[in-house]
């Protein structure tokens, strides 16, 4: 199917995003900014975290949707719209049609989340499954508006949609007017472009920070490049910013306004979510902890006051229960060994009275008996232990080694 090449849109002002403001007074919340103790300290100066996950939907882009549905001519808007998305741009769109009383339709990836599904349902959209990535989705998506007439909603590729986003600069503004550095998470570059237009306009001294996952990064080498180019392979549990190509519009901005864009790795979003979760008391996805990992990951890069921006909060259950498992292993509050001992009645009791004196809490406890590579009186056990950091898991190694076991990493 061959699509009409994209529109040349007029630059994006900072009375667009002003606009925008108004226009979403009494549909979105002006989220809470919330002071970070654990990542002051690491920083050296004050961080506050953006809640944008305690945004109506969960994530910001609601925002962006509203502006962009709002802004349709009649004609438009009786032809229903279209969007493509693997949840948070989903409901977004559900929400903002139902708001102004426009059909919806949503496609959403296969193996889409079933609570990101059903909520998206619940807001009102029509939801059709098709493809197993984004790219694929989102092809569905433009031939169905090709086919209909209805009129397809970009996720980030459309100015109305970064002077949604946009508002959420002006708020950190408004909020903290003292701010000096602001790190928001990046995937095809709505957000971080709304934010800079509207940040720059009026504080052109503060430093804007972009985060990719480090396994779906195609900002640096887009900006290299000097234009946007796609990468291959995306992998990534932040599948809030997983994309493959930066959008068109967000790109010239973020290339011309954005100071920085770093990323991170699994270890890094993982043990981020992990702190949102444990000190700030927060439920984050993935792409809405990034500024977490990056300032965890160089804290003393940052000139405070900071700003981080928790960008959505819409999270499967199943899968934060890996992600907290990998945080905690990243964090080194998990370990994992194997070790030799005579088998014989009480041995497994008097190892685990080691353990329980080093303070290690046994999670599972695998014992062999019958392995060709043991001798005739030894057992083999597998232990997985919940610990309190690195330094407590070299001190439990030392103690079942000082108490004469063979310890097997």
């Amino acid at each position: 199917m061959n699509f009409p090449p994209p529109t040349p849109f007029p630059p994006l002002i900072l009375d667009d995003i002003k606009g925008a403001q108004k226009m979403l007074s009494g549909v979105s919340r002006v989220t809470a900014m919330e002071g970070s103790r654990h990542l002051s300290d690491r920083v050296g100066a004050p961080v506050q975290f953006k809640c944008e996950n305690l945004q109506r939907t969960g994530s910001f882009k609601l925002r962006g949707a509203y502006v962009r549905i709002a802004g349709l001519s009649p004609v438009e808007r009786a032809a229903g719209v279209v969007a493509a998305s693997a949840g948070n741009h989903a409901q977004g769109v559900a929400l903002a049609s139902a708001l102004l009383g426009v059909r919806s339709t949503v496609f959403m990836p296969v193996g889409a989340p079933l609570p990101k599904v059903a909520a998206t349902r619940e807001y009102g959209a029509r939801v059709r499954l098709h493809g197993h990535v984004v790219d694929e989705t989102m092809a569905a998506a433009q031939e169905y508006a090709h086919e209909t007439g209805a009129v397809f909603i970009h996720p980030f590729d459309h100015p109305d949609i970064i002077a949604g986003q946009g508002t959420v600069g002006l708020e950190i503004l408004e909020q903290c007017p003292e701010v000096r550095t602001i790190v928001v998470g990046i995937g095809g570059g709505g957000l971080a472009a709304g934010i800079a237009v509207a940040v720059k306009a009026i504080r052109p001294d503060v430093r804007i920070v972009g985060v990719q996952a480090a396994g779906a990064a195609a900002y640096p080498p887009s900006l290299a490049a000097g234009h946007p180019v796609s990468v291959g392979s995306l992998q990534t549990m932040a599948d809030g910013i997983k994309v493959g190509r930066p959008g068109d519009v967000p790109f010239a901005l973020i290339r011309d306004l954005v100071d920085e864009v770093r990323t991170v790795s699994e270890d890094e979003l993982s043990s981020a979510l992990l702190l949102c979760l444990e000190r700030a008391k927060m439920v984050v996805e993935p792409a809405g902890a990034s500024p977490v990992a990056a300032l965890l990951s160089d804290p003393k890069s940052f000139r405070g006051p900071v700003v981080a921006v928790l960008s959505g909060g819409n999270v499967d259950p199943l899968l934060m229960q890996r992600i907290l498992t990998h945080g905690m292993s990243a964090a080194g509050r998990y370990l994992s060994l194997r070790l030799r001992l005579t088998d014989r009645p009480g041995a497994l009791a008097t190892m685990l009275a080691v353990l329980s004196v080093a303070d290690a809490n046994v999670l599972d406890v695998s014992h062999v008996r019958t392995d060709p590579r043991l001798g005739l009186t030894e057992a083999e056990v597998e232990l997985h232990l919940e610990t309190k950091g690195p330094e407590h898991c070299e001190e439990v190694a030392e103690a079942l080694r000082g108490a004469g076991y063979l310890v097997m990493n």
